[in-house]
């Protein structure tokens, strides 16, 4: 006999009494070694099937091994311990009743408990017992173990038979409002989401906000930013896109393309129908009037993790800066001044549009003033437009389903699958009259802020 005073972690109740998790159950096995299958007589639970003290009967594998069947067969009350897992996972546990035959894998261990079963489930999932499982873990290479031995000595409250039912009473019917909460969140923000799509879709149909007759058609505000492309063209200050484009309606109600002089028809290629005002464009089409100072233009990219540096001189955009409409200050590396100085492509500044080229492509943000200028990662692509452009529509729109959808389309690769500078250049959007656009920004960002509301309510 010796004194474990100094290991009891808090007072009990009158009537409560401390034990060993070895004394209140049979045995503590480990589960089968043996390979499973896909399919067979009887499912095999893995630590992938324990889910917030629960057992998840999907993505399920099958053992027809009569000797293994024999010897791990569950029984309506038993407890799954995931024994090897990662820093934050090991030592989960659910509680099985009974409602398949199952054996279970190696990586957990069987606890069948003398006493209430739901209520040991409500104490192995509890953060006294995540404590225990963090301070007793033994950690390898990318996971952590608690053997057996260990999982004896776990100290448990043990109340008597019939507190231990109301106990695992009320905590199951908490546990039941709290899921059911969560999942209405979770459903809601996700109908969020999509009504945050639809808008959007809605915005670049044409459907968002009225048609003004008054405003000057997006053909003119074109041919504008194309006359002074052709400026400095003629004063030597820029090379002639060879391959400009200009799209126009037909006297026959038609659209066309005109690209190095051809023209051709191009109403099959085009999405649907454009309001009064509006015009269809390459991307490219909206870029600003530039100089020879940037290398490709008002485009940009290609700057190399080979350029990464640990001096903090200059700021690189990469893919997990790109969230939703924001930019994200997640993961941020740098670059240096002379690195910048010489990948003149990659430069950017605040109210650019960055666009990324992988996982998903088509994302869009618009530089933020956090500094005075950027470099731009080889995974994202950056658009300087036209003053005459709204860059804030100019996102929206690329994050609408149905022109993301156009990009995402383009993609190639494996495994992370990508678009490319050249193909975003070429990708044909809607363009509303400039007063529209902002007519369009102010309408989405006044519903945005309004759902924005609602989920930081739930949340």
């Amino acid at each position: 006999m010796k004194c474990i005073e100094y290991e009891i972690p808090f007072d009990v109740p009158e009537g409560w009494a401390w034990a060993r998790m070895s004394s209140l159950t049979q045995d503590l096995p480990y589960g089968t070694s043996k390979k499973s299958s896909l399919s067979g007589k009887i499912a095999v639970l893995r630590m992938g099937n324990l889910q917030q003290g629960e057992i998840d009967y999907t993505d399920l594998v099958y053992s027809s091994d009569k000797e293994d069947i024999d010897k791990y067969s569950l029984t309506e009350g038993d407890l799954l311990f995931n024994r090897t897992n990662s820093s934050e996972w090991v030592g989960k546990t659910a509680i099985y009743r009974g409602e398949l035959a199952a054996i279970y894998a190696g990586y957990l261990i069987r606890i069948r408990p003398f006493l209430d079963g739901e209520y040991l489930n409500c104490v192995m999932n509890s953060g006294y017992i995540k404590e225990i499982c963090l301070l007793v873990k033994t950690d390898a290479v990318n996971q952590s173990n608690i053997n057996a031995t260990k999982l004896g000595r776990f100290l448990i409250p043990v109340p008597p038979f019939n507190e231990q039912s109301r106990i695992s009473k009320k905590a199951f019917e908490a546990l039941y409002w709290n899921n059911f909460i969560v999942t209405e969140k979770l459903e809601l923000g996700q109908c969020i989401q999509q009504i945050k799509s639809k808008i959007l879709d809605l915005a670049i149909h044409g459907k968002l906000v009225p048609q003004n007759p008054n405003d000057e058609p997006a053909s003119v505000l074109l041919e504008r930013i194309r006359e002074e492309k052709e400026e400095l063209i003629k004063q030597g200050k820029i090379k002639r896109d060879k391959k400009e484009s200009i799209i126009f309606k037909g006297d026959d109600n038609s659209y066309y393309e005109t690209i190095s002089e051809n023209t051709i028809c191009i109403d099959d290629t085009l999405p649907y129908d454009l309001p009064l005002g509006w015009s269809w464009c390459k991307l490219k089409s909206l870029s600003a009037p530039y100089d020879n100072s940037f290398v490709d233009g008002p485009f940009g990219s290609n700057l190399k993790t080979e350029h990464y540096t640990e001096k903090r001189e200059v700021r690189i955009i990469q893919l997990n800066n790109i969230g939703e409409f924001v930019w994200r200050n997640n993961g941020v590396k740098y670059t240096t001044f002379e690195h910048a100085e010489t990948l003149k492509r990659c430069i950017s500044y605040p109210e650019d549009i960055v666009i990324a080229k992988m996982m998903p492509s088509g994302r869009t943000i618009i530089v933020p003033h956090l500094e005075k200028n950027y470099v731009i990662s080889s995974d994202c692509v950056r658009l300087r437009l036209s003053e005459q452009i709204s860059n804030k529509y100019v996102m929206y729109m690329l994050n609408s389903p149905t022109i993301n959808s156009i990009i995402s389309g383009d993609v190639h690769g494996i495994g992370r699958s990508r678009t490319s500078l050249s193909k975003l250049k070429e990708i044909t959007i809607p363009l509303p009259p400039y007063n529209e656009q902002k007519r369009i920004v102010k309408a989405i960002e006044t519903v945005f802020t309004q759902l924005d509301r609602i989920i930081n309510v739930i949340s």
